[in-house]
């Protein structure tokens, strides 16, 4: 995503099962290599992930 991802938008890169297709790849983002995900961001299932990594991003945009 050249231009980036704004809050609560898909990954292009996102797989059916929330897998990132360019894991282990060159071409990933740094940010996403660099990104360590803590339980307090993964909730209990996939929608409340979501849920949680939208606010995340909304709180933290310029």
């Amino acid at each position: 995503m050249p231009n980036g991802k704004r809050a609560g938008e898909r990954c292009v890169h996102l797989d059916a099962g929330n897998l990132c297709r360019l894991f282990g790849h060159p071409d990933r983002p740094a940010f996403c290599g660099a990104l360590k995900a803590e339980p307090s961001m993964c909730g209990s299932n996939d929608a409340e992930a979501m849920a949680i990594l939208t606010q995340l991003e909304r709180d933290t945009q310029p």
